[in-house]
């Protein structure tokens, strides 16, 4: 694409201040990495921002416009906000609940599903503030969040968690879970957390109509998501997806997780569960899917082919999977989308997307050797590859000017980074740990010097503990 000039700039007297033609300016940054289609990487890099929108950028040799606000990014990486695409933010309700620790993927679930039962507005409320914001310190500005128990009389949990995101501040795309196969049809949650598929879909076709935002530059939107193939009817995947293209939403489900599912759709449905996907209208440009572990070569051409796009979500797989690498090189080379996900709170306990970045570096070099993959690759995937999962590829994970205006301030100083002069993107993944320092969302600090913006932390944890509590039937 044509280099952008980072500001326009007339002449100004010398004795006359310039004209304020930003909201914000960040400045100073040790390295700014842009992601933009040349992937520009510039010293002493400056980001203006707009009415929630990137202005301009540039480096160190050019002149920033001057800006109501200016926030230092001294000794920082900046880039582009992680975006994390996968997750089941209420499970931080249940976190290293000692009965599961050591379960199976299907073991794990019918031990917690009925703790889940007990999920209403409160909790979900506060499980998403709790959630969101640890996302916030660990450099995520938008956030996909997969709620699908709907317990009976629980209220309207994803309303409730959008509450929570707008009082953070946080880019928030929840999407409308559901089951609706309980143990006495063959699935694995109790009758008590599932819906019938006509219930399932008026409520999606609501929260649509009440929150799907689909302008640039939104601050939700909804998706609608079965929770995966042993849980939902083929019926229900059918319907959902003529509702998604009807209501112009995108689809998002678990696909290719266990060794486990393959078996279940051998033997209920007589084929491999991708070609299941496919066989119920799934395999299109308008889905992505969680963690995809185990599709064999033909599988990933096909859904390269079809534009689905794949939350990888490596923490997650090493916790609670079969024992397999996610085949994220091969995915990527054949024109699938990988976005990185953290996964629900109590299958990793944890909530960072820098950590998962790092994991994905990590567990890619194993599987494929020291030269596959890199920082950058994981920044990548952390960035546009998660926009282009999310259908908003341009807008999100990049800074250029006209994108979103929400960016990571990251430290490179102290103990872990000392030594680490020649590369501050390898740096940024191969030392630390590190959390945000800033992180900017729609040109507003979420978190700034390291601590949340948002009042009522403390009120928050007290409530979420409560909460916990009682879901884990503790006093």
């Amino acid at each position: 694409m044509p280099r952008q000039s980072p500001c326009h700039r007339g002449e100004t007297p010398a004795d006359q201040t310039p004209r304020v033609t930003a909201d914000l300016l960040i400045t100073g940054a040790t390295l700014l990495v842009t992601m933009d289609d040349e992937r520009r990487e510039l010293p002493g890099g400056w980001v203006a921002v707009q009415d929630g929108l990137v202005s301009a950028v540039g480096g160190a040799q050019d002149q920033p416009p001057a800006a109501q606000e200016e926030l230092s990014a001294q000794d920082c990486l900046v880039t582009p906000g992680l975006i994390n695409t996968h997750h089941h933010i209420y499970q931080n309700l249940t976190r290293a609940y000692r009965p599961t620790t050591r379960a199976s993927l299907f073991d794990w679930l019918t031990g917690l599903y009925p703790l889940w039962a007990g999920l209403d507005e409160e909790a979900s409320y506060l499980s998403a503030w709790v959630g969101l914001a640890e996302l916030a310190l660990g450099g995520c500005t938008t956030s996909t969040d997969h709620l699908y128990v709907h317990p009976r009389g629980a209220g309207d949990l994803i309303s409730a968690e959008i509450s929570a995101a707008r009082e953070l501040g946080m880019r928030f795309h929840p999407t409308r879970g559901s089951m609706s196969l309980s143990q006495k049809d063959g699935g694995l949650p109790p009758d008590s957390v599932v819906q019938d598929d006509d219930e399932i879909l008026a409520d999606s076709e609501a929260l649509v109509a009440r929150h799907h935002d689909p302008s640039w530059g939104a601050m939700v939107r909804i998706a609608l998501a079965p929770c995966s193939p042993f849980s939902v009817t083929p019926e229900l995947m059918r319907r959902t997806a003529e509702l998604a293209e009807r209501l112009d939403v995108r689809l998002h489900t678990h696909l290719a997780e266990d060794p486990d599912e393959d078996l279940f759709a051998a033997r209920t449905f007589g084929r491999r569960t991708i070609d299941q996907f496919e066989e119920v209208g799934w395999l299109t440009d308008r889905s992505w899917v969680a963690h995809c572990i185990y599709p064999d070569d033909g599988e990933i051409a096909r859904l390269g082919a079809a534009g689905v796009g794949v939350a990888h979500c490596p923490s997650s797989n090493m916790m609670i999977g079969g024992g397999g690498i996610a085949p994220v090189r091969a995915m990527r080379a054949a024109g699938v989308n990988v976005g990185l996900g953290c996964d629900g709170s109590s299958s990793t306990d944890s909530a960072s997307l820098w950590m998962e970045a790092r994991n994905a570096m990590l567990v890619g070099r194993l599987r494929e050797g020291p030269t596959a993959m890199g920082a950058r690759d994981a920044l990548e995937i952390a960035t546009l590859g998660s926009a282009a999962c999310l259908g908003r590829l341009g807008e999100l994970g990049v800074l250029r000017p006209g994108a979103v205006a929400d960016l990571v301030c990251w430290p490179l100083t102290g103990l872990a980074f000392a030594g680490a002069l020649t590369d501050p993107v390898e740096a940024w993944l191969r030392c630390g740990p590190v959390s945000a320092r800033h992180t900017v969302v729609a040109g507003k600090t979420v978190v700034r010097g390291g601590e949340l913006t948002a009042p009522g932390l403390d009120d928050v944890l007290r409530r979420h503990s409560a909460a916990a509590a009682r879901l884990q039937r503790l006093g």
